[in-house]
């Protein structure tokens, strides 16, 4: 594949979403030609499972559950849009992807991280060039998150603790994966956090 696959992970109000959608201006505006995506998303049926698993009450669905449900989104969203883009040379962004199965199903939902990563060896095979971890307090991040007020908020309510878990996991998978992790302190202006990125995916560019 010739093209750049960049992903932003981060707890929930982290503004990595606002960050993946800054790069993908500043890119465009360098002349790249990028996909900017969502996990859980990014394709139409995937888009159908997202309204599954990001809302209802907070125990509508096991952990187990959920990792069948991501897992599946995740594949037709590689097939359908995530591939084509980078056989086409294009840069792709995605806000969220393994990595996040790998905290909220893996760690801080349960003990599963073996099963989560049989299923993306067998099912996925696909992980990102580069991972962006946008850092944040936990809960300056989850009082982000809340005063959004939206529909998909099945994960917030878990509450702080459960974003404090993933705050370390993310931290955690940062060295087991520091080839293609990089961290980034969210903690500052939006333009300030976004120059940071910038600077760090320059050079990698295609």
């Amino acid at each position: 594949m010739t093209g750049l696959f960049i992903s932003f992970e981060g707890i929930d109000g982290s503004g990595k979403s606002t960050q993946a959608r800054l790069l993908a201006q500043a890119l465009q505006e360098m002349g790249s030609d990028v996909v900017l995506t969502r996990e859980p998303g990014g394709s139409p049926g995937a888009e159908e499972i997202r309204a599954l698993v990001l809302q209802g009450d907070p125990d509508r669905w096991s952990a187990e559950t959920e990792l069948l449900l991501f897992t599946a989104a995740r594949r037709d969203h590689l097939e359908r849009t995530i591939r084509p883009a980078l056989e086409a040379g294009k840069v792709v962004i995605c806000d969220r992807f393994a990595d996040s199965t790998r905290m909220y199903q893996g760690l801080s939902r349960g003990d599963l991280r073996q099963a989560v990563d049989t299923l993306h060896d067998l099912m996925i095979g696909q992980e990102p060039d580069i991972t962006v971890l946008i850092d944040m307090d936990p809960a300056v991040g989850l009082s982000r998150a809340l005063s959004r007020q939206g529909t998909e908020e099945r994960f917030e309510s878990f509450g702080e603790a459960l974003q404090q878990k993933m705050r370390a996991g993310f931290l955690s998978l940062a060295d087991e994966f520091s080839d293609r992790f990089v961290v980034i302190d969210g903690d500052d202006a939006p333009e300030n956090v976004a120059a940071r990125v910038l600077s760090t995916i320059t050079p990698h560019l295609p």
